[in-house]
């Protein structure tokens, strides 16, 4: 039998307005602006799997990723309004009473209650113990309240054994991130942002907040006092970021907020007082199909030692895809795998590989350490955040050099900007050595740019493929770099992918219009040679008719008779 009643006897209290179940996060009810804590365990998705198993909710339930519609549900003989939210493998259910009698009032007592323990009417007791089934990563759910469930079951009116004994009362637990009313607030003005397809959230002193939708900033709302925008980004700090605020200006954090789910988040001062930039982040790691990238990536876990870089502008998508390509060798080879991340954005579950993610300012003090570490860890890939730096750059190429596959991340605007990019990092003293070091090493450069989509509601991925091999190694010894176009033009028995055919796939799909395709080309001459009208060929001319005899034919051309 599921354990939904006990957590629906939550909304009998006249103070909590709705129950809030979430993957990986601790289940939760609303008390006026705020969310409360009321498990002292996150929800697993086996949880979930359990309380919704054979109930009412368990049809609403969306197939795919949906921000869900609310629909009344009645259960027990009592009507609910419900909404199953899904991202991934993450699910939010919502659940709020349906006023259909009228509830009591709340008293000032309820409020004093959650403030302060020792005024509690209720008796002081162990937290029941949940079984919701499933094995032991199921198990062991600690489910606090500050009065049994009613209206469910007649055991709620009378003496109950030790196990339904009256629970202590609601209240934050001391391991859970605050939330105050303006975490609250952030949280739901992220999961809006997220339901509505959003990639990033801004709040800035005196402005509307923004969303990013489909490569657009968009305002939402009246602007925020930077006083209202402290109480929501404040609580967000641990200490270590607080003082990196106040030390450079700025602190760059990952978090994983109860509705907003995880974000990657950068706190700055500026002009007018503070500002916040969140990322919103992934659940768990995507795969090339969802991200719409080449099955030829899959080839990847072919490699064993080498240097794979994922290149493109700012915010298109990198690490997305370096977390897809990590995911794949993490479902399929009993490995070791690395990542060192600033900060660690997805969360690669536990699979066939041994998962280290280390995230700089919290694991190791900078990429440099880490790698440097790294290489006496026993790895067999090696994920970077990001190629930043002429030491981390050297240190990928030692690590590719040594029998190690490294996977990086590097903003550029093409491939072929990549590879330069890579060299010219170094002195010109040292580039020769560079060169013949990158030749050997380099096996796959992926060059990514995210287009708006042909109706302007999404963003779709087009890619370029440079894949190492004895001509590519020649170029980059030689410094002719410049011949690379052509290389790629004549390259696809290689495996090499150009944007522009990337990009005349989409078209032909009807993915995007042909002004999105010309303007993100490196050569729209193939775009518009592809698209142009096709001349119409001349219609055949009408054979002559025959000429008149006159009874002169050929002969007659040289005065005979006929």
């Amino acid at each position: 039998m599921s354990d939904l009643p006990r957590f629906l006897g939550f909304l009998e209290r006249p103070d909590v307005r709705e129950l809030v179940l979430q993957t990986h996060s601790a289940a939760s009810v609303r008390l006026g602006d705020e969310l409360r804590p009321v498990t002292q365990q996150p929800l697993t998705p086996a949880h979930l799997d359990a309380l919704l198993a054979r109930t009412e909710l368990a049809p609403l339930v969306p197939a795919g990723d949906s921000t869900g519609e609310t629909a009344s549900v009645q259960i027990d003989g009592r009507a609910y309004a419900v909404r199953i939210a899904r991202f991934g493998e993450r699910l939010q259910i919502r659940i709020a009473r349906v006023a259909d009698r009228p509830r009591p009032a709340a008293t000032g007592g309820a409020t004093r209650r959650l403030a302060d323990k020792s005024a509690a009417a209720a008796p002081q007791g162990p937290g029941i113990e949940l079984d919701l089934g499933g094995g032991p990563a199921a198990s062991g759910l600690e489910l606090d309240t500050d009065a049994a469930p009613t209206g469910h079951s007649a055991q709620a009116a009378a003496p109950a054994p030790r196990r339904h004994a009256p629970p202590p009362p609601v209240e934050v637990l001391q391991s859970a991130k605050p939330a105050g009313p303006g975490v609250s607030s952030l949280s739901a003005f992220i999961a809006r942002a997220r339901g509505a397809g959003a990639s990033d959230v801004h709040f800035m002193s005196g402005a509307p907040p923004q969303m990013r939708l489909v490569g657009e900033l968009r305002p939402q709302g009246a602007p925020l006092p930077d006083a209202e925008l402290r109480s929501m980004l404040e609580p967000l700090l641990d200490d270590a970021h607080r003082r990196q605020l106040e030390e450079r200006g700025y602190a760059d954090l990952a978090v994983d907020l109860a509705e907003a789910g995880r974000l990657r988040v950068n706190i700055c001062r500026q002009r007018t007082g503070l500002k916040g930039c969140f990322r919103l982040l992934r659940s768990t790691p995507p795969t090339l199909t969802e991200l719409g990238l080449p099955d030829e990536l899959s080839r990847i876990t072919q490699q064993h030692q080498g240097l794979v870089v994922v290149s493109g502008p700012s915010a298109q998508g990198k690490t997305t895809t370096m977390g897809a390509l990590v995911d794949l060798f993490n479902a399929q080879k009993a490995i070791h795998i690395i990542t060192v991340e600033d900060p660690v954005e997805i969360l690669h579950p536990v699979k066939r590989a041994v998962m280290s993610q280390r995230e700089v300012g919290t694991h190791t003090m900078s990429f440099q350490r880490a790698l440097k570490a790294a290489l006496r860890e026993d790895p067999d890939v090696i994920a970077i955040g990001e190629l930043r730096d002429r030491e981390t750059v050297e240190m990928a190429l030692s690590a590719s050099e040594t029998g190690h596959l490294v996977i990086a991340t590097m903003s550029a605007p093409s491939g072929a900007r990549t590879i330069d990019r890579l060299i010219d990092m170094f002195p010109p003293d040292d580039q020769a050595q560079v060169r013949a070091t990158l030749a050997g090493a380099l096996k796959l450069v992926i060059s990514q740019r995210l287009l708006p989509n042909a109706d302007g509601t999404r963003r779709v991925a087009a890619a370029e493929m440079i894949t190492g091999n004895v001509p590519l190694w020649s170029l980059i010894r030689d410094n002719k770099l410049y011949q690379l176009t052509s290389l790629l033009q004549r390259g696809r028995a290689f495996g090499m992918i150009r944007i522009e055919d990337s990009l005349l796939a989409l078209l032909e799909q009807g993915l995007i219009t042909e002004e999105t395709a010309l303007a993100y080309a490196d050569d729209p001459r193939p775009i518009s040679n592809a698209t142009a009208p096709k001349p119409q060929a001349p219609p055949p001319a009408a054979a002559a008719p025959p000429a008149a005899d006159t009874g002169r034919g050929l002969r007659g051309l040289f005065g005979r008779k006929g």
